[in-house]
């Protein structure tokens, strides 16, 4: 096939290039190209004779215990993910209010004296020193604890192995980093981190040991130490996550399902739900607890946006809202290209590791400079009956009186946010919000993507609740008396979800969010406009930040549907071929040699009287299929040198399904295994291991239908054999990823990605 049909909105036809093969020779910061070292997870059920033997054996009283076991480990990840968060929240405002507080003592003191550089300096030395420690964790002890692991977890859910991104010292080191990002004064926060804490919990706790330490194994829950029940763990950790940062468990099943997971039903829906309550439930009480009100419980989540007493709104303001989602839909979409330009320099020009602690560094006293030249060059005094923060600094204003510019600086982020939801008319000028909103929207683009553990959500909010109070206050000024019922916080709340909509792209999970925090479902109606508007319009432009990180990264993502307009390839013109095979009885020294050769991971199972013949297509076959096996398999196999087995072998209960389970998931490598050259001289039988009723498709099959085929099961592997059920080739995730839908000014089309091994 040598072009693929484009498409226009204006039903214009056009023709973008195919790209056939790998292409190792890939600038740095392409979208366009995916890379050969990622590995998919094997989320289908391998239903050999060990498997079969072990669930027949253990009968239905097993499967009622399996099914408590999961109930008990859903309760512990949502009050493991909980703590973890009242971890985060209570370090980071008993550091922020020394910090602020130290500051404010400066400020006041030098205010009328010749020394202002002494606050300077102590701000900067809080600054530099926070984000230095958070920095030097994640450039030198564990990288892909880098921003908010959003990303990565969407990832992990789509069924792509993300190396370390569930190891305890990624969540140790994202604990860590997000404490000094957000007490350093970076443009970050600490609700996006949580949904990769939350994950990194339910896998630890799931397993019941860990890989980093690999000898903490409390040898429980052995039998959920499979990718696919992994995963399903995985998915109620990252909803927990969301349901302890925001206080919405339903919005954290909502995210779960609308950002990554591969595979949903019914059940998995309660247990998440179920977790994401329990989560919630856990932080609500020991938050109310340390803030001296226990039982009080109005501390649901990380992020409390505060009781809205009036929250209503009259149709008129609709298009005032629908109007505020486009600007955020637009801002959006250049926050994310700014972002990309900027990540893209840092992948040419920033690659050795002091370089990025610095620029993370940069990052923070430029944020500490810039704060104080705008206190200091804009007097917006105001009666300090009105402060909304803790610590309210005089600066130049008349006595009595605080500097708002100040108030929204020398505090943590989420607190701004709440005052800018609730602080009352007249407490901010027009102008203030106007230099504060566009410091802190160009800060927040230069943040993300730093070494540093930080999260985006708290950015945008922040930027969006700005100019969203400015638009109220500006529909105020302008119009006092026809349009009473304007309030400016009602406005920030909008522009704070239009912001955020336009940068992330997501719209029923986020709208659920902000209904949950804000505890009014009246105002779904705006917020759901807003959203929706803020993703069109910024999809008109660009995609969502994740996923341009996410293509950064030359990951295989495959999209919820495959790409339109695309029957007529087929699929043999997209799978690999010859496959590499095995017969069902394999001399020990051919499996040793094809490991070493191919970097496969699965083989079909051929007939050991099969030859290899061109079938009536003129595809070369490898013989008549009988199974599929996996390298992990082979490995464990090899390793436990089950060669010539005899029929004592398996009446002995040696040979079970613990041997694989104990290896899981950090398999040795061909290398690692050790025979002699009487061992290689051996046979084995892989009848009793192999998976005997893999899925196939047929070689004309079209590419959607493969797709959904691959999409909806989870799959890795997908044989592809002809009329007579002979292996002629392999269907994998970079051969489906590699068609990509493409969206640019009204147009769509598809193209063909190239797959380098230099990414």
């Amino acid at each position: 096939m040598a072009q693929l049909l484009s498409f226009s909105l204006s039903d214009t036809v056009s023709y973008v290039k195919q790209n056939d093969g790998v292409d190792g020779a890939v600038p740095l910061g392409s979208l366009n190209t995916l890379s050969s070292h990622f590995e998919s997870l094997d989320y289908d059920i391998c239903e050999n004779t060990l498997l079969l033997k072990e669930a027949m054996g253990r009968g239905y009283p097993f499967i009622t215990r399996k099914s408590i076991a999961r109930w008990f480990i859903f309760l512990a990840i949502g009050v493991c993910t909980a703590f973890v968060g009242i971890f985060i929240d209570i370090s980071i405002e008993e550091l922020s209010d020394i910090k602020y507080a130290t500051i404010k003592k400066f400020l006041d003191a030098c205010s009328t004296k010749e020394c202002m550089y002494k606050p300077y300096y102590v701000w900067l030395g809080f600054n530099v020193f926070s984000v230095l420690v958070g920095s030097l964790l994640v450039t030198y002890v564990e990288p892909i604890a880098l921003g908010s692991g959003i990303p990565q977890v969407k990832c992990y859910l789509n069924g792509i192995k993300m190396p370390r991104i569930v190891r305890i010292k990624t969540l140790a080191v994202k604990t860590i980093g997000v404490i000094s990002t957000v007490v350093g004064g970076l443009c970050g926060g600490k609700e996006g981190p949580m949904i990769h804490s939350g994950a990194v919990v339910a896998a630890g706790i799931s397993q019941g040991k860990s890989t980093t330490f690999s000898f903490l194994d409390l040898s429980i829950f052995t039998y959920f130490r499979e990718d696919h029940e992994k995963r399903d763990f995985v998915s109620g950790g990252a909803a927990a996550g969301v349901a302890a940062a925001f206080g919405a468990p339903v919005g954290g099943v909502l995210f779960s399902l609308e950002e990554g997971a591969s595979f949903w039903n019914q059940s998995l829906t309660w247990r998440i739900f179920f977790a994401s309550i329990v989560s919630t439930f856990t932080l609500n009480i020991v938050l109310s607890a340390y803030h001296g009100h226990p039982g009080d419980l109005a501390y649901a989540g990380l992020l409390n946006f505060g009781e809205f007493a009036k929250l209503s709104y009259e149709i008129f303001e609709l298009p005032f809202f629908v109007l505020m989602g486009a600007f955020g839909g637009l801002t959006g979409a250049l926050f994310n290209h700014i972002n990309y330009k900027i990540t893209v320099f840092r992948m040419r020009y920033i690659r050795l590791r002091w370089m990025k602690v610095v620029e993370a560094l940069t990052v923070a006293a430029v944020s500490c400079t810039i704060g104080l030249l705008l206190m200091f060059n804009i007097n917006d005094c105001k009666p300090l009956g009105t402060d909304p923060t803790k610590v309210p600094v005089q600066l130049y204003c008349p006595d009595g009186e605080y500097n708002t510019i100040a108030s929204l600086w020398l505090q943590v982020p989420e607190a701004t946010v709440r005052s800018l939801f609730h602080d009352p008319i007249g407490a901010h000028e027009l102008g203030s919000l106007v230099y504060f909103a566009t410091i802190y929207y160009l800060l927040s683009i230069w943040t993300y993507g730093l070494s540093v553990s930080a999260g985006l959500f708290i950015p945008c909010l922040l930027t969006g609740a700005a100019w969203g109070r400015l638009v109220g206050l500006s529909i105020k000024t302008f119009f006092p008396d026809a349009l009473w019922c304007v309030d400016p916080g009602k406005y920030a709340l909008v522009g704070a979800a239009a912001q955020l909509g336009g940068v992330v792209r997501m719209t029923i999970s986020l709208t659920v969010i902000m209904i949950e925090a804000t505890g009014n479902i009246s105002f779904g109606l705006p917020l759901m406009a807003t959203l929706i508007t803020a993703k069109w319009v910024g999809d008109f432009f660009n995609e969502g930040i994740y996923d341009i990180h996410i293509h950064l990264s030359g990951v295989p993502l495959l999209a919820w549907e495959p790409p339109p307009l695309i029957y007529q390839v087929q699929a043999c013109a997209i799978m690999s071929h010859p496959a590499v095979v095995f017969r069902t009885v394999e001399s020990v020294r051919h499996i040793v040699n094809v490991l070493n050769r191919e970097t496969y991971n699965g083989f079909p199972i051929v007939d050991s009287q099969s030859k290899a013949n061109p079938s009536a297509d003129g595809v070369k076959s490898s013989g008549r299929l009988r199974g599929m096996i996996l390298r992990s398999q082979l490995i464990v196999l090899l390793q436990n040198k089950l060669f010539n087995v005899t029929m004592e072998d398996w009446e002995s209960g040696k040979i079970d399904m613990k041997m694989f389970r104990k290896a899981y998931p950090r398999y040795p490598t061909i290398g690692e295994i050790n025979l002699t050259e009487e061992e290689l001289r051996c046979v084995l039988d892989l009848r009793p291991f192999m998976n005997p009723s893999p899925y196939t498709v047929q070689l004309t099959s079209s590419l959607p239908r493969v797709f959904r085929l691959f999409r909806a099961l989870g799959l890795r592997h997908l044989v592809v054999v002809n009329n007579f059920n002979e292996v002629v080739g392999m269907v994998t995730r970079k051969d489906l990823a590699r068609y990509r839908v493409w969206k640019h000014f009204g147009r769509t089309g598809v193209e063909e990605l190239k797959i380098s091994e230099k990414m």
